[in-house]
């Protein structure tokens, strides 16, 4: 767990019960020297690593990586820590142990704690058979990866068209940027198709926001992030047209952007327009001239376009070579034959 291992467990536990003695258990020497957080001690919790910034609000989607313990075992009976790519998940939807949210809005990103809840924080008076026996007080370790603010978009998207387009500038730029990150996260998951959803809805709050001149800087900027986000998204989902039509509209707001250019030339390159890709990657490699990527992509554009002249060559060849007849002597019928000739 987090670099520790699960030997590190299992030494902890162990030490634990060796200095409990006969009047207590492992869990109750542990939670000892842990912080009530509840008030009945009915989450106690030991922070290992401390995070950053803000604590996890209300109705947050949290990305957190978890391992659920029972008393006197070294293996968790619930982990989602070897998971490659943990799943988002929503405060109070999906996670449905009371103690495990209770802990979560306590921590902050980055953080690294280890929780001891209840039996009314857990499972219950009945537990949960076969894995949890009744009135089980268990241990989890929680490292929190990321979270996302939902409240203020689950509020907007509940308002009509008319009441979206009076919120405040910078409540609407807050939902576009949580809808971005929805969608930052469903890409790094591969899941384009919905990914784009997420940059789709972004791009319609900015692009339906009216706005003064000295708002529209701010909605300029909030804009671009999501059309190269969108332009990203239709190279991966081999729609080079408009892959293109978005880098098009993020250099609309800012002609010199490096990776728009990219992104341009990109497509260009996947729909075999090799002079206009040659001209967006030019352009991008004179903003930034050590980019590996843009470099990579002059030379693959280099070898395309060899490869494509070379074909044309060769159908050239075939189509004005001299054509080559061997000569065919004329057929002669014996008179002989000839119809009526010969009885």
């Amino acid at each position: 767990m987090a670099g520790r291992g699960r030997g590190w467990q299992r030494e902890q536990l162990n030490g634990l019960h060796a200095r409990a003695g006969a009047g207590a258990s492992p869990y109750q020497r542990l939670g000892q020297r842990m912080r009530d957080i509840t008030g009945d001690r009915g989450v106690l919790k030991e922070v290992i690593r401390a995070g950053a910034g803000e604590m996890v609000p209300q109705d947050a989607s949290v990305l957190v990586k978890y391992s659920g313990y029972l008393e006197y075992m070294d293996k968790p009976f619930d982990t989602n820590w070897y998971r490659r790519n943990p799943r988002l998940m929503k405060l109070g939807e999906e996670i449905t142990l009371q103690g495990m949210e209770v802990g979560l809005l306590t921590m902050k990103k980055g953080e690294l704690a280890r929780f001891l809840f209840t039996p009314s924080y857990a499972y219950g008076a009945l537990g949960c058979p076969p894995l949890i026996p009744p009135n089980a007080t268990v241990l989890f370790e929680m490292e929190l990866l990321d979270f996302l603010d939902s409240a203020e978009s689950d509020k907007f998207f509940v308002l009509t068209t008319e009441q979206q387009d009076t919120f405040p500038l910078q409540k609407v730029l807050k939902v576009a940027n949580t809808e971005r990150e929805f969608g930052n996260y469903l890409f790094r998951q591969k899941r384009f198709m919905d990914a784009r959803e997420r940059y789709k809805r972004a791009s319609l709050i900015l692009c339906r926001r009216p706005s003064n001149g000295d708002e529209q800087c701010q909605i300029d900027a909030a804009k671009l992030l999501v059309f190269l986000n969108l332009s990203f998204t239709y190279l991966k989902l081999e729609r080079p047209v408009r892959a293109l039509t978005y880098g098009e509209k993020a250099l609309e707001i800012d002609e010199r952007n490096a990776k728009a250019l990219f992104r341009c030339g990109q497509a260009c390159l996947s729909l075999t327009e090799y002079e206009k890709a040659r001209d967006f990657l030019v352009r991008a490699q004179k903003e930034q001239p050590f980019n590996h990527d843009i470099n990579n992509e002059l030379k693959k554009l280099a070898s395309c376009y060899r490869d494509y002249m070379d074909k044309e060559k060769e159908m050239c060849c075939r189509m004005f070579a001299p054509l080559s007849f061997s000569p065919v002597e004329p057929e002669v019928k014996n008179p002989l034959q000839m119809k009526g000739t010969v009885p």
